[in-house]
């Protein structure tokens, strides 16, 4: 049996937000196997945090928009194995908590984590391979956004047991 660690939740939240049929995504500047690789909005849910709370608050920090979640797009699992030799023990495993919203403010870049933000179309994001798309589900994702109903938000419950 592994071990299992209490430290984080290995649950991710992130954004499918589209804008006259484009979809945002944030390249990545902060040192990891990913860095100057497109990704959506999105980050771990910290221990204890509500979902929407999490993609809320990564939303804002990696784009500078609000976001105002309005439907769960679905719940994607992507396992990282070609991470393996670099992080030299294992490989994540995501579950990823998609959501669709709305958006409004103004964009910003250019801080420790996100060198910039940018539209793309669907057929762009398509085109893009491992080397500039962090995560290739983030492909499905798109496509089901034009494809798909979200899901309504009254089905994510959170509880904190004491």
């Amino acid at each position: 049996m592994a071990k299992r660690v209490f430290t984080q939740t290995h649950a991710c939240a992130g954004a499918i937000i589209e804008k006259d049929g484009k979809i945002l995504l944030v390249k990545e500047v902060w040192a990891s196997p990913d860095q100057g690789k497109w990704n959506q909005p999105a980050g771990w849910v910290d221990i204890g945090d509500n979902p929407l709370y999490s993609v809320v608050k990564e939303v804002k920090e990696e784009t500078g928009y609000d976001f105002v979640p309005t439907g769960l797009l679905g719940i994607y699992s992507i396992v990282r194995k070609d991470l393996e030799k670099q992080l030299g023990e294992g490989f994540p495993h995501a579950v990823k908590l998609i959501f669709t919203g709305e958006i409004s403010g103004k964009p910003q870049s250019g801080n420790d984590e996100i060198g910039e933000v940018r539209w793309f179309s669907p057929e762009e994001i398509e085109e893009m391979n491992s080397a500039l798309l962090r995560d290739m589900d983030i492909k499905n994702e798109v496509k089901d956004y034009f494809t798909k109903k979200p899901l309504p938000l009254e089905i994510i419950s959170h509880f904190v047991q004491n």
